[in-house]
């Protein structure tokens, strides 16, 4: 590269914006009933979110069932910076997400086509969340530019089924995940140095989609009436980025100030096994454990297709950005209670614990331990069926140790749904 040429500097803490999944790139499950039972529903898939919680639970249905669900995920993140020591041109940093409504959702349909097997379709967001800031909170300079900070990431999922009763006692089912995915940026660009001139290169922004492929497969046995045991294996997609992105000054210096870019980000291998018992006519209790392969994600690499572009990325080292992300396990617990044969009250909780370590803990990908608490209602109307749910996620701080300035990181989810479902 020319001496002309910059190398951009990106200031680690203006990494400006904040992705807020729970269970890391994931949302912690769809469907208004199994939410409310605090995702505990592998041993259980008994209704039309069958599709994402055990294929298997479908070979059970004996009527035509269609149902649709939607979420509403409103994330408030928070973000805390003091530097250590005396800098007069720096003020810190207390900064608080804009309320923000992502939605979600899903919608199946399943056909029973002989006494033995099933066949659906099922389309869902399994991955759908982001956040906004007020850029006025992160101008950390005097006389410093406020610039556009959000983010929106979004997997959306056609998934065909099919499921087979092999006994009275035992079935088997798997779907086909066609995943289109979606990822949209906006952050400052940061600065470089042009001679003995450090310039402002404004907003960044970059637009990006695409598409990957896995599959779901589940076993549910009932050995008995009151008892049922699931196994759901969901195997990793890769979805291949590509879209382009945007720094607004850059032209200002006789560069380019647009780029096309590809990445790849694999969506990991995911085991859950399940229980469920019914002590009693009226009560329903499950627990689950949710295994994901984080390790999976040891860095997100981007590729620049505009050679000045790749160069100076590669310089400054905003090419490749590292996670060293570990796998993790979740415990579930739910539970539900017929007040009478056609109302219910559930209840269930959760702890998803964070993949990211301090290390490489940033804005960009946050990463929180959850406590998870939910609460739900269904009525049941003839052969339609009306549910009700809330979730709360109290994200754990966090506080990573640095020489040079204190920074703590927190996270607020809460999210209601509501789901429809009929059976003909």
């Amino acid at each position: 590269m020319s001496k002309k040429t910059p190398i951009i500097v990106f200031a680690a803490v203006l990494l400006l914006t904040a992705m807020a999944l729970a269970n890391g790139l994931n949302l912690n499950g769809l469907g208004t009933r199994s939410q409310a039972m605090g995702g505990a529903f592998v041993g259980i898939a008994d209704d039309f979110s069958a599709v994402f919680w055990n294929p298997a639970g479908a070979a059970n249905f004996r009527q035509t069932t269609f149902g649709v669900y939607a979420v509403d995920l409103i994330p408030t993140a928070t973000y805390r910076l003091q530097y250590e020591g005396s800098i007069p041109e720096v003020f810190p940093i207390d900064a608080k997400t804009k309320v923000s409504h992502y939605l979600g959702g899903m919608a199946a349909y399943y056909k029973p086509i002989s006494s033995r097997i099933v066949v659906g379709l099922g389309l869902s967001t399994p991955s759908g969340l982001g956040t906004m800031w007020d850029g006025a909170d992160f101008v950390t300079t005097l006389g410093g530019t406020a610039y556009d900070l959000s983010s929106k990431v979004g997997v959306f999922s056609l998934s065909p089924l099919i499921a087979v009763k092999l006994n009275e006692w035992l079935s088997v089912g798997a779907t086909l995940n066609i995943n289109k995915g979606n990822f949209n940026l906006k952050m400052p660009a940061g600065f470089a140095d042009l001679g003995e001139e450090t310039v402002d290169l404004g907003q960044y922004e970059e637009n990006m989609n695409g598409w990957g492929f896995g599959a779901t497969f589940g076993v549910l046995a009932k050995p008995v009436d009151k008892l049922g045991i699931g196994l759901t294996v969901r195997t990793p997609s890769t979805i291949s980025f590509k879209g382009s992105a945007r720094m607004s000054y850059l032209s200002l210096y006789g560069l380019a100030d647009t780029s096309d870019l590809t990445r790849k980000i694999t969506w990991p291998l995911w085991i859950a096994g399940g229980v469920s018992f019914r002590p009693t006519g009226r009560l329903l209790l499950s627990a689950d454990v949710h295994w994901t392969q984080w390790s999976k994600l040891d860095r997100i690499t981007t590729e620049y297709l505009d050679s000045v572009w790749a160069a100076l990325m590669e310089a400054s080292g905003n090419d490749v950005r590292p996670l060293r992300w570990e796998d993790r396990a979740q415990i579930r617990f739910g539970a539900e209670y017929m007040l009478n044969a056609t109302m219910a009250l559930r209840a269930g909780y959760y702890n998803d614990p964070a993949p990211s370590p301090d290390a490489t803990l940033n804005v960009l990908l946050p990463s929180h331990t959850y406590n998870a608490f939910t609460l739900g209602v269904g009525k049941t109307i003839g052969d339609l069926q009306l549910d009700f749910g809330i979730e709360y996620l109290a994200g754990k701080d966090r506080s990573p140790e640095s020489l040079y300035y204190e920074e703590t990181y927190g996270m607020r989810i809460v999210a209601p749904s509501v789901s429809v479902s009929y059976k003909f």
